[in-house]
């Protein structure tokens, strides 16, 4: 790892150490102890179901360099003692950040971060050895290991950084400093910790505060709050909209396989194809072509970075169970991708039914904003199941429709809510375990 040594560490801490540091460059910086190699720095996290500091013993047996702590053990390997662990890893990591002279991309926003990321991280590779955000790692724990996977071989990085609460974007520009700053969109999510969608727009727009006054800010110009925001940097907008720069036409769906669109700017007219059903899939191609464009990347290479973009997880994956088609979007949930969820649902072929369940960290609007989400999608002609204890105000405003307490009721009732032809969307926040029920469809209708 470039000028990342145990001796380094120390000195950009002030720990205080046990044992003898070398001089030797780190392999890797990991939390995990089942990936410790030798060589490595492991910092012992200390979290309200596992304690890392309990795993220092395993760290000296498998070869660990050195440990980053905040207590002494009796373990035999090098350790570095502070009083706050998450917090000297952040530091370690805006260091080893500050050795790379590439472009760092950063994406944040409410709905469609990791896809973007993707997309971006797809495009970038027609042109460049490119680092992207693996996992869910977008937050104060996970952006530092994202870095920490940078090597001599990389020429640029795009990361993925996702919050709750103000203050935490400031942490993690202060590690990432993004050449580029992407924004995707500005919607109902975190608002217990946000309060309202102003609220999602100040906590989000703390990035600007670790960038450069010579940095490029790529915002959705079909967002409101976004288009009118002043992040005193260069802004490129995209979207569907005139006002925006880099704008897509001629926008069409290829069946449940791609979509097809041109990608106009003020000189250029690039005609993509992407491998993914939904408008949303879109505005993540924009995205990845904004991004493409400020780094000098040619019309045939966005075009075949656009090409080569991978779906991750079940996030708006389209799923063929027989004469069943399933929007597999139950990865997490808020009022705006629900509604994004919808429109790409009733652009399928087919009766339309939408799985529902809880949207969590909404606050106090909790209740009437689940209502809203049922009353959308009888308003569109979508038939609703609903299950989990906030989502009852889904079926409620969706007109009685069926609800469910648990998921056990839910899927043993599968067979009676959907017929054979329909196309189903199953979205929930991710700890509502909603994978069960996508699975449970492939099952009924293989």
């Amino acid at each position: 790892m470039r000028d990342l040594t145990p001796k380094t560490i120390q000195r950009l801490t002030g720990g205080q150490v046990r044992g003898s540091l070398s001089a030797e460059e780190l392999t890797a910086v990991t939390t995990d102890s089942r990936t410790i190699v030798p060589g490595c720095l492991f910092a012992a996290i200390p979290g309200a179901r596992v304690d890392g500091h309990d795993f220092i013993g395993q760290a000296a047996e498998k070869g660990a360099a050195c440990v980053l702590c905040s207590r002494f053990t009796d373990a035999d390997v090098a350790q570095v003692l502070v009083p706050d662990v998450p917090a000297a890893l952040r530091r370690i990591a805006a260091y080893y950040r500050s050795r790379f002279d590439i472009p760092f991309i950063g994406v944040t926003g409410s709905v469609g971060k990791t896809t973007a990321k993707e997309m971006i991280a797809s495009v970038l590779s027609a042109a460049y050895d490119t680092l992207k955000t693996e996992k869910n790692f977008n937050n104060e724990l996970g952006v530092p290991l994202t870095l920490f996977r940078l090597r001599d071989h990389h020429e640029a990085a795009v990361v993925e950084m996702g919050i709750s609460g103000f203050g935490e974007m400031d942490r993690l520009t202060d590690m990432v400093h993004p050449d580029i700053g992407v924004y995707t969109l500005i919607g109902d999510a975190h608002l217990e910790f946000l309060g309202d969608r102003p609220g999602v727009m100040r906590a989000k727009g703390e990035m600007v505060n670790g960038m450069s006054m010579y940095a490029t800010i790529i915002a959705n110009g079909d967002d409101e709050l976004l288009r009118t925001h002043d992040f005193g940097r260069r802004t490129v907008l995209f979207g569907l909209g005139e006002n925006c720069d880099v704008r897509a036409v001629g926008v069409q769906a290829d069946g449940t396989e791609a979509m097809t669109c041109v990608i106009e700017t003020e000189e250029r007219s690039i005609p993509v194809r992407i491998p993914a059903f939904g408008n949303h899939m879109v505005y993540a191609a924009l995205m990845g072509a904004a991004v493409g464009i400020e780094l000098g990347l040619t019309d045939e290479e966005i075009i075949r970075g656009v090409a080569a973009y991978e779906t991750v997880g079940s996030r708006g994956r389209v799923i063929k169970a027989g004469s069943v088609t399933i929007l597999d979007d139950c990865y997490n949930a808020n009022p705006t991708s629900v509604k994004s969820a919808l429109e790409s649902l009733t652009a399928l072929p087919g009766r339309h039914v939408a799985i529902l369940g809880d949207m969590r960290e909404l606050g106090e609007e909790s209740p009437a904003l689940h209502r809203q989400v049922g009353r959308l999608a009888a308003q569109m002609g979508v038939a609703v199941a609903a299950c989990g204890a906030e989502a009852r105000e889904i079926a409620a405003g969706a007109g009685d429709a069926p609800w469910y307490p648990d998921l056990p009721g839910l899927i043993a009732d599968l067979p009676d809510l959907i017929r054979p032809g329909d196309a189903v969307l199953v979205k929930a926040s991710r700890a509502m375990g909603f994978e069960a029920v996508t699975e449970a469809l492939r099952s009924a209708f293989v």
